[in-house]
């Protein structure tokens, strides 16, 4: 069959990457795509949130199936776009419709479904700007750092941590006045759980889901976690503290419930739930849902999958999730991103990326921000590039991304030389 994949980032060209393996795939599709995608389909210059142009071009070239990556479309309603219009009511669409994309648009939405189904979550509440006086008591109620979070979308930075009162009430002072735009119009305010992060992926039909490898990325620019938050430095799976025992506690208190919620208030849902977790001695409890795959995460958990990736997308649209076991390599998978000078603050695009033929056979690199200009393949975004390796542990993994990640050159390039760093204790040799 013939499928297309909304997006152009890392997670996009990995989900291509796996695609195009499949004997179920006539024709792959990527809109925009980016450099890389170009390798494993075809391009096509459309726009994430250009509905009408998406419909039109899934009819004229007969596609039946639609993968969205980025979370911007699910929270616009791209799955009620098309489940609106008769002509397209036939295309499966993998991503969950505007009502469930809210568990990502909004975190006061999400707050309040966990609270609902008894799902384990930080103690918070949320205020608009005419609240400002009482989000400042509510504030001195609860033991630093505190955690503030712009209600809406603000591209994976809208968090912030701070250590003391008076820092929480200025960063709430500048949320309310617009720092993250009307995303910001609305702060939740949570206490802060203190434990290690990690990242689970379940995909659902809206009845059944199926859990893929977790994982557990690297925000922040800096080498031991240091410096401002970015979308992604690395990524590593499976997560070494994440035993049998762990993920166990994830799916009985966590994913069951959040699937058994969603359908119990009616919200059609068929795609992945990306579970934001932190291991608090021993108890997972959630921070955040996305209503998609991670970027870079996708990067490390798609290598991981050796069952075929559209027959799992085809039981996601048949509603029989689960009716098979998923396969996964017991290998580990790691990912380290190459981004752009200055990234995350102001960077410069259109820098010539060279050595990408000289990589080995050991590294997946997948394309992030890059597009072709003469023949050349040149950077387009703050994260360039990501270099993923599997291997029989962690550090022989980290050992192929990071030689092949020193291959691939262009002007400005800067990567983290130690994702991976803080699971070493937890790895027993």
């Amino acid at each position: 069959m013939n499928i297309m994949i909304i997006g152009s980032g890392g997670r996009e060209h990995a989900l291509a990457w796996k695609i195009a393996q499949s004997k179920k795939v006539e024709q792959l599709f990527i809109a925009p795509g980016n450099a890389g995608t170009a390798q494993v389909g075809k391009n096509v210059t459309i726009g994430v949130n250009d509905f009408e142009a998406l419909g039109k071009f899934a009819l004229q070239e007969n596609v039946s199936m639609v993968i969205v990556g980025p979370e911007d479309p699910l929270v616009k309603g791209i799955a009620d776009y098309f489940a609106g219009h008769p002509e397209l009511q036939h295309i499966a669409m993998i991503g969950p419709s505007q009502q469930g994309a809210q568990l990502e648009g909004s975190k006061d939405f999400a707050k309040q479904f966990m609270i609902r189904h008894g799902i384990p979550t930080a103690a918070y509440r949320s205020f608009t700007a005419k609240e400002e006086n009482q989000a400042q008591d509510f504030i001195r109620r609860l033991p630093p750092p505190y955690v503030l979070k712009a209600d809406g979308l603000a591209a994976g930075k809208g968090v912030v941590i701070v250590p003391t009162q008076e820092e929480a009430f200025a960063e709430l002072h500048e949320m309310f006045a617009g720092k993250f735009g009307a995303a910001s119009n609305t702060v939740v305010i949570e206490e802060f759980l203190s434990g290690i992060e990690l990242s689970v992926f379940a995909l659902t039909d809206g009845n059944h889901y199926v859990i893929l490898p977790e994982a557990k990325d690297y925000k922040r620019i800096g080498e031991g976690d240091t410096g401002l938050n970015t979308g992604g430095m690395g990524a590593v799976s499976p997560v070494p503290f994440a035993d049998k025992n762990f993920l166990a506690k994830v799916e009985q208190r966590i994913v069951r419930p959040t699937v058994e919620g969603l359908r119990k208030e009616g919200i059609p849902y068929k795609g992945f739930i990306f579970f934001g977790l932190i291991n608090v001695n021993g108890e997972p409890m959630v921070i955040e849902y996305n209503v998609r795959m991670g970027d870079p995460e996708t990067e490390v958990v798609i290598p991981r999958i050796e069952t075929d990736l559209v027959e799992l997308f085809q039981a996601v649209a048949n509603g029989t999730v689960g009716t098979k076991p998923i396969q996964t390599s017991s290998k580990t998978a790691t990912t380290v991103m190459l981004v752009s000078g200055g990234y995350p603050e102001a960077f410069e695009k259109g820098k010539v990326i060279t050595g990408l033929t000289e990589t080995d056979n050991d590294s997946i690199v997948f394309h992030a921000g890059t597009s072709e200009k003469n023949g050349q393949v040149v950077t387009a975004g703050g994260r360039v590039i990501a270099v993923s390796a599997l291997a029989d542990n962690m550090e022989a993994a980290l050992a192929k991304s990071n030689r092949n990640a020193d291959v691939i050159r262009f002007d400005g390039k800067y990567n983290r030389r130690d994702i991976g760093f803080d699971l070493q204790r937890f790895i027993h040799h």
